[in-house]
């Protein structure tokens, strides 16, 4: 096979070329070694894509690499192609409230200058020091605060990709309330770079909140799973509700037990109000810890760090795990008497989703096909995030158990016939 390095120096400068024995970690550890490249603009990405495709190269589309190893493992990549230079703010309508950047742009660099305007994109990832707008676009990871805001894919109200052939394509707009190609954007949304390369996003912003505070409650798991009942059925509305395993609760400091982290924001008198009402359902033997902003944040962080560790160090299990919101409890319990060690994990108490971590290869693979089938039992699903190669490559990532894999099979064949981008990283294998 030709080199890309020596084709790609005809379009590129020797500072955008990265060979093999020069690669960063976080692409090494998937085990393979291609040339790695920085395109600087949208014409530039759209050159090196015509050439992959002339060149008939397999495609790993990347940011800043930090959910390289979320997905399946790929398979066989000529080419990684990283939008981390690709940063660039292109837009931001202040009155329209959206925000048009370039798919490089990370998260954390816009925070400050879009807080001057008093908005935010209200989003906190993993890695969210390192994330990418793109990367959390095209790995729909939102974090907790889609418990108040909403998926991902409701965010996204224009996009530019390119396709498979070099060829550059638009959908949807940069206003709130075009809607043409929302279809398109839903579809890219998740799709884990295997339909295309996203290069420009306009996304939806929110006003900053006049005041935010943070209620962490810890008690037993009776206690824990009672009053998680008891806010969904209630009136508030918190925009972060997150379970915290006894274990996570450990790492961060809080006092023993199970924890129910609450996050409100709004006008102060709403707050206050909020905070009043969930006060008033905690059981007797719960402890309440009230936080301003400053102090939840770091908080809410450590959580996250404690659950995804370092890009550039894969641990022994990381996973994504759906299961009923009413299971969530005793879910968590048949985990910890299942691990080898405590696990740390956190649910997102609104909607059944979680996240968690287990240290400790040794029979690393039967723990996780039997945590799945009792997830299968309730309903639920468990994929892998980030496991060591060989776990991943004995066992499906990503535990699909729907009936429309003909149908993602039909939709990859119309962006991708060749089946170059990203491949092996999506469900079944596309």
């Amino acid at each position: 096979m030709s080199n890309p390095a020596s084709i790609l120096s005809s379009l590129l400068a020797a500072d955008q070329l990265v060979e093999p024995d020069q690669l960063p970690a976080w692409l090494t550890q998937l085990g393979h070694t291609p040339v790695l490249v920085y395109p600087h603009s949208l014409v530039e990405l759209a050159a090196v894509m015509a050439c992959a495709h002339q060149q008939q190269w397999r495609i790993l589309p990347c940011g800043s690499g930090s959910k390289l190893g979320w997905g399946g493992l790929p398979k066989s990549i000529d080419l990684a192609i990283s939008t981390a230079r690709l940063n660039q703010v292109i837009d931001h309508a202040v009155g329209d409230m959206t925000l048009t950047v370039e798919a490089g742009a990370r998260l954390v660099d816009l925070e400050a200058p879009l807080a001057q305007q008093q908005q935010w994109l209200a989003m906190d990832p993993a890695y969210g020091d390192q994330a990418t707008l793109g990367g959390v676009v095209a790995t729909a990871d939102i974090g907790a605060l889609r418990q108040g805001y909403g998926p991902v894919r409701d965010r996204v109200l224009g996009l530019t990709w390119v396709r498979h052939d070099g060829q550059i394509a638009r959908a949807g707009g940069r206003v709130v309330k075009n809607v043409a190609g929302y279809d398109l954007m839903k579809l890219m949304t998740g799709s884990y770079g295997t339909l295309g390369m996203i290069a420009q996003l306009t996304l939806r912003l929110y006003p900053l909140p006049d005041t935010a505070k943070t209620v962490v409650i810890t008690a037993g798991a009776e206690d824990i799973s009672g009053l998680v009942r008891r806010v969904r059925a209630s009136a508030l509305t918190p925009v972060a509700l997150d379970l915290w395993s006894p274990a996570l609760v450990e790492v961060l400091g809080l006092p023993p037990g199970y924890g129910l982290a609450a996050r409100f924001q709004s006008l102060a008198a709403g707050v206050e109000e909020q905070i009043a009402l969930l006060q008033s359902m905690v059981p007797p033997a719960g402890q309440v810890e009230v936080l301003a902003q400053t102090q939840a944040d770091p908080l809410w962080r450590g959580a996250s760090a404690a659950l995804y560790g370092s890009p550039a160090q894969l641990p022994a299990l990381v996973a994504k795990v759906g299961v009923p919101p009413t299971a969530m409890v005793s879910w968590l319990a048949t985990l910890t008497s299942l691990a080898p060690h405590p696990p740390l994990a956190r649910f997102h108490a609104g909607s059944g989703i979680g996240c968690l971590r287990l240290e400790g290869q040794d029979g690393a693979m039967d723990l996780v096909k039997t945590l799945r089938s009792r997830c299968h039992q309730m309903g639920g699903y468990l994929t892998l995030h980030l496991a060591p190669a060989p776990l991943k490559a004995a066992i499906d990532s990503w535990d699909y158990q729907g009936q429309a894999q003909s149908l993602m099979g039909q939709v990859k064949a119309q962006f991708d016939p060749q089946g170059r981008l990203s491949p092996g990283r999506f469900v079944a294998g596309l």
